[in-house]
């Protein structure tokens, strides 16, 4: 995870060299997010040393976007027509399906709980990051500032690590590196397009990455059963159809 914020900085660096400076009201959602992405990582980590990734990911996704459209809606003003409520309903019921019975009580209790905390992050900075970039004046600027100030959550982590630094595989130092700069390019885009899109429907399909993960899995890594991941897959893509419908 410090290995991917520095992908992060590195990248904030090279977009904020050549973009003007956000305004100063869009600071406080930087400084907001910088924080609340510390507490992401912190629970994602302990989510995946506690729970399986299967059970824990789609836990953490599948509320995101129920809990960014009430956000929205109290925050930014934005309400959504009743067939693009059933579209964020209908794609976080598909979402949580991956993620198969973890309500049944075979999954601990502290797991679920962890991950839950996770997907509150999740709608925390997506809200905060959507507001942030509309008062911003520049898009460019706010995403390059924003990944900037994550050198603050790398040092953190590396002091954390302190001596057993050494020990990374060079391959972990490429994965991550590269881990980091992709992810980061993949949430700029998600942030440019919060500036002029609903906060809603934006977080809603960005979350729709479960399923490709699902399907890879499915396709490449031979992970089985694949029967409830087509299902939770059809179901994604049905609620994604309502959103389109709705905002047409």
């Amino acid at each position: 995870m410090g290995l991917i914020s520095v992908g992060h900085v590195a990248l904030g660096v090279a977009l904020a060299a050549g973009a003007p400076l956000p305004a100063v009201e869009s600071w406080p959602y930087i400084a907001g997010s910088t924080v609340i992405h510390f507490g992401y990582y912190f629970l994602l980590y302990h989510s995946y040393r506690l729970g399986d990734l299967s059970h824990v990911y789609p836990i953490a996704r599948g509320m995101a976007p129920v809990l960014v459209a009430l956000g929205a809606q109290v925050f930014a003003g934005e309400s959504l027509p009743p067939l693009a409520w059933l579209g964020v309903l209908v794609v976080s019921g598909g979402i949580f399906l991956l993620s198969g019975n973890v309500f049944s009580g075979k999954t601990p209790p502290l797991v679920v709980l962890t991950a839950m905390a996770t997907g509150l992050m999740i709608a925390c900075y997506s809200l905060v990051d959507g507001l942030g970039v509309r008062v911003a004046g520049t898009e460019r600027g706010y995403i390059g500032w924003l990944f900037t100030a994550e050198i603050i959550v790398a040092f953190i982590m590396f002091a954390r690590l302190g001596k057993g630094i050494r020990t990374v595989s060079r391959r972990s130092v490429i994965m991550g590196l590269l881990g980091g700069l992709i992810s980061a390019a993949a949430y700029g885009l998600v942030i440019y397009a919060k500036s002029f899109s609903p906060l809603a429907m934006v977080s809603t399909l960005r979350e729709t990455s479960v399923v490709f993960a699902a399907l890879i899995g499915i396709i490449w890594l031979g992970e089985r059963p694949w029967k409830r991941r087509i299902l939770a897959s059809t179901i994604v893509s049905a609620g994604v159809v309502l959103m389109t419908i709705a905002s047409s």
